[in-house]
């Protein structure tokens, strides 16, 4: 008779078969960040009849679209703790769950700082959905299509912006309250996520749960991988917030700080003015709805070349590719003087920047070991939203005070500071997950 023997978890997962479990899981968790991507966007949509409502000046609108932000850098942290402590799915799962009650919230917010609250709050409890999502699919692909599937799982977000302005469009009838309440349906999709997204092996594994590893792979692999996982080397205590800065790691955690910052206010500083700036090209509210409309449309091929490219080349090669088109992109979108410009620069900054995006979701995973994974990507998360709560009120204060030209080239130059961060950064493309 034949002896399985032991091996580590992620050896598992070289040479597993791509199943329907795991397409599965994939589609849930690609809406999990759809409804993530719907929510980001969804103020932003609404903030000219909020502001309306509430008489509020460009700086308090700001102000305001940063709230969601702010309040998920301590969620960040706080989720990171409880997706090493309490698992993944678990983690995803209260996040979505608790979320179903603030967009009810915000719909009956009396005042501009009770909005603000409920905005901060929803942060808070949200961001524990984009910590986890992208990690815990790292966690259940086999090896050599794990790059390519994360990267698809990026598409989310223009789907989220799509549905946030279809919504917005089909209900401007009835107010920004009805449009931002009609989001709590979407809190729902927790009963999908408890049904078809299995455990991550890895986290198991790590916790000593060895027969419940084994009973996840052979769930994901529908049986077709019988394994014997061995048991982690390392102590499955509780892991200090201080781990990512150990010697080990430490220029990992230096280097994906830097990315994460800079590539999030070069991205959101542009998206979250962007009505704003479009107005001043010229623009109506109509038509810069149809404007950011099209773009998310230039985002899907962009996912996917990004997808087919990193699965071929690694993740250096094409992300530094990608970005390095996108801050010539953006500085063609700063010296646009007619709309033909405007969108063919727009367009091409669509593509390259969320082929990117994809491909860093994807990468920021990869580069710590199962241990340290969730604190790590909390971490990058938790930078990602401080640039997304300074970048709309930083550049919301040149805007004011400059051209479209400065501002836009203002918020390229962080474009550029990503680029170089990145080159220095290690290749995982076909790494075991350790």
């Amino acid at each position: 008779m034949n002896t399985i023997a032991a091996k580590p978890v992620g050896e598992w997962f070289d040479g597993m078969p791509l199943v329907r479990a795991h397409w599965l899981a994939g589609v849930t968790l690609f809406i999990t960040f759809v409804i993530e991507a719907w929510e980001m966007m969804i103020l932003i949509l609404n903030a000219g009849s909020i502001a309306a409502e509430f008489s509020l000046e460009t700086r308090q609108i700001g102000f305001l679209i940063s709230a969601i932000f702010l309040g998920m850098i301590p969620g960040a942290i706080i989720w990171g703790r409880l997706s090493d402590s309490i698992g993944r799915k678990r983690s995803l799962l209260f996040s979505v769950g608790l979320y179903t009650i603030f967009p009810i919230l915000t719909a009956f917010a009396p005042s501009y700082e009770a909005l603000w609250a409920t905005r901060f709050a929803c942060g808070v409890v949200l961001s524990g959905a984009l910590v986890v999502t992208f990690p815990l699919f790292t966690e259940l692909l086999p090896v050599k299509v794990r790059g390519q599937g994360t990267v698809y799982l990026s598409a989310g977000w223009p789907v989220g912006m799509l549905g946030a302005i279809g919504i917005t469009a089909l209900l401007a009838a009835y107010g920004w309250r009805t449009t931002l309440g009609f989001s709590a349906l979407l809190g729902l999709w927790t009963f999908v996520i408890w049904k078809l997204v299995p455990e991550s092996p890895y986290w198991l594994a790590e916790k000593g749960q060895i027969d419940e590893a084994d009973a996840a792979i052979a769930q994901l692999s529908q049986g077709q991988v019988i394994s014997k996982s061995a048991p982690s080397m390392e102590d499955t205590g509780t892991v200090s917030i201080f781990a990512i800065f150990g010697s080990g790691v430490l220029l990992v955690t230096v280097l994906q700080t830097i990315v994460n910052f800079c590539f999030s206010w070069g991205y959101w500083g542009l998206t979250s003015w962007l009505p704003t700036l479009l107005a001043e090209r010229g623009l109506s509210g109509g038509q810069g709805l149809t404007f950011l409309a099209i773009s998310a449309l230039f985002m899907f091929p962009g996912y996917i070349a990004a997808s087919f490219l990193t699965g071929r080349f690694g993740r250096k090669k094409v992300m530094t590719v990608f970005v390095f088109l996108s801050t010539i992109a953006g500085f063609g979108f700063a010296y646009s003087q007619t709309v033909t410009q405007l969108y063919v620069w727009n367009f091409m900054l669509s593509f390259f920047s969320l082929g990117a995006w994809g491909i860093w979701n994807t990468w920021l995973g990869e580069i710590y070991a199962t241990r340290t994974r969730g604190q790590g990507v909390a971490w990058g998360v938790m930078t990602q939203r401080v640039a997304n709560s300074i970048a709309p009120i930083a550049i919301g204060a040149v805007l004011a005070g400059g051209s479209f030209l400065q501002t836009v080239s203002f918020i390229s130059i962080f474009l550029a500071i990503t680029f170089v961060a990145a080159l220095f950064l290690k290749e995982t493309e076909g790494e075991i997950l350790t």
